[in-house]
């Protein structure tokens, strides 16, 4: 444990000023208007491209990706680098199939479009589901692990730190909502890309001696040949994390489809663009990012095999690398490392905001706005749209305070939390993507069926996650996680075909329209998916 210089200090406090005023700048209201619904959780349908894009790595990058993925690097390698790599395929496939329905149906949450696609039951379930793992999986991480980069590098006491990181991230967006976040982005993930290679160069070089970066890089893979090894054999410890080509072709597709297409506070900042021109090129965007972030999360972690070999646990890995860092740059990459934690933490916040606000209290007192309304029926007063606003900054605050009293208790005794984050995520996950892919593109899906599909998921992720001593559920519980998500994934869809056809719905139950829905894509967009899958190929064949 250390603690920051007066320089690096003062180059903190700068950046913490700086975008806490900028926030605040981008959330001022215009001249007699008073923010409704679509302003606060829809940053009023005005996003650009440039703003989606940083928004979604932004949202996604925090300390969970930073210090657990680095962690993760440590302890296995470069392989954890799929998560980032495949998301980029992901990205494009969101962007091609997903996003046009969504925005033709003017979908703006995630329970809204289970709602009209299937009936209101579902709509409550889920909104229950993912309020949970936001609250309780997602913001919780972020902020442990935040809190550990924060006392590792500031000297800062753990507690101290969990509560300041979650009031901050509290306090950014409190006032603006999703606005605040997503056009002060573009300066987060700047800054955290900047930071990240700064880090990266600084540890091959010192790895390399003479030899620089170059010589650095060639070091580890010299001297760690098992470290660069992008698909895992059987014998391999961490096979069960991430167990060979399921990688590639098995359980993390459903994981990524999950996460990137029907996951509210990722999906959210595509929903709030302009038009479906520039919500593609946002994803886009994000899709190259995403290839380049290994470099920054997964390199120094490897790096920190050779530079800090007896770390008592592979997440202290990122933290002791930035101790490295001359004073003046210390302060300037830890700056990037809080922009990071901020900006996650302040998207999570705001979309458990709007799931409770618009799936759960709105729907409970009988109103909708106006705005997230598809059917434009509803018309509600000024003050109706206030009260929404008001409960869902209240909603926040609750949010908020929940994550940080139980942080500790979830994950304080983990060695890597990252894979925490995937284990507990991947009890929905398979539910959702069935629900979500059917009611996509299977119109006789009922909700009947996506109950079950959705309940399935959770039960049978249960028996297959149950302690290994628990009589002859042994054999199940050492079934990789990755695994057993692509096993769940097609029980639950059995069950929700089969209950489906059963119980026929009724013909007005779907209201999602897909007449003039065009999955047409520019020819920008289609150079653009080129480039990314034939740049993935060849970093496969490299890492095989």
């Amino acid at each position: 444990m250390t603690s920051l210089s007066n320089i690096d200090l003062f180059v903190v406090i700068l950046y913490a000023i700086g975008i806490f005023g900028l926030a605040q700048y981008v959330s001022r209201d215009k001249a007699g208007h008073t923010k409704d619904t679509s302003d606060y959780f829809l940053a009023s349908k005005s996003l650009p491209w440039w703003a989606i894009g940083a928004s979604l790595i932004a949202a996604n990058i925090s300390a969970e990706q930073i210090v657990g993925m680095s962690g993760s690097g440590y302890a296995i390698g470069l392989a954890i680098a799929s998560y980032e790599w495949m998301a980029a395929i992901t990205l494009l496939i969101v962007g091609k199939w997903f996003l046009p329905i969504f925005l033709k149906n003017e979908i703006y949450t995630m329970p809204q479009f289970l709602e009209q696609r299937f009936g209101p039951t579902i709509r409550t379930v889920m909104a229950i589901f993912w309020l949970a793992l936001y609250i309780f999986v997602n913001l919780t991480s972020i902020l442990w692990l935040g809190s550990i980069a924060v006392t590792q590098v500031a000297g800062v006491n753990q507690d101290v730190a969990l509560v300041g990181l979650g009031a901050f991230a509290l306090l950014y967006q409190l006032r603006g909502g999703l606005k605040a976040v997503a056009l002060t982005d573009i300066v987060q993930v700047t800054l955290l890309v900047f930071g990240g290679l700064v880090i990266s160069y600084l540890t091959l070089s010192e790895i390399g001696g003479d030899a620089g970066v170059l010589g650095g890089f060639t070091r580890l893979t010299t001297e760690l040949p098992e470290k660069f090894d992008m698909i895992l054999s059987q014998d391999n410890p961490f096979y069960k994390d991430l167990p060979g080509l399921s990688v590639l072709i098995g359980g993390m597709w459903i994981a990524n489809l999950s996460y990137w297409g029907f996951n509210q506070y990722i999906i959210q900042r595509a929903l709030a663009a302009k038009n479906l021109s520039e919500a593609q090129k946002g994803v886009v965007f994000a899709a190259f990012l995403k290839l380049l972030m290994p470099v920054i999360i997964v390199l120094p972690g490897i790096a920190a095999v050779l530079l800090a070999p007896d770390l008592a646990k592979p997440d202290q890995a990122y933290p002791t690398m930035m101790r490295m860092l001359p004073v003046g740059l210390l302060g300037l990459v830890f700056a990037a490392l809080v922009a990071a934690i901020i900006a996650s933490m302040a998207s999570k916040i705001n979309s458990i905001a709007t799931i409770f606000t618009l799936d759960l209290y709105a729907k409970m007192k009988g109103v909708e706005s106006q705005a997230l309304d598809a059917s434009g029926d509803a018309v509600l007063t000024a003050g109706h749209e206030k009260q929404l606003v008001r409960v869902g900054r209240i909603a926040a605050v609750v949010a908020t305070i929940a994550a940080i009293l139980t942080a500790r208790p979830l994950l304080g005794s983990l060695d890597q939390a990252f894979q925490y984050i995937q284990e507990f995520s991947g009890f929905v996950t398979p539910g959702i993507t069935v629900i979500f892919l059917l009611g996509l593109f299977w119109p006789r899906a009922t909700e009947a069926g996506a109950l079950v599909g959705a309940v399935a998921s959770v039960v049978l992720s249960f028996v297959f996650w149950f302690p290994a001593d628990w009589g002859g559920v042994a054999a199940l519980n050492a079934v990789p996680f990755m695994n057993r998500m692509m096993i769940v994934f097609f029980a639950s869809l059995a069950l929700a075909v089969i209950v489906s056809l059963a119980r026929p719905a009724h013909a007005d139950s779907n209201r999602i329209q897909m007449q003039g829905v065009s999955f047409r894509t520019t020819t920008s967009f289609n150079i653009a998916a080129v480039i990314i899958v034939l740049i993935l190929i060849a970093l496969y064949a490299t890492w095989w």
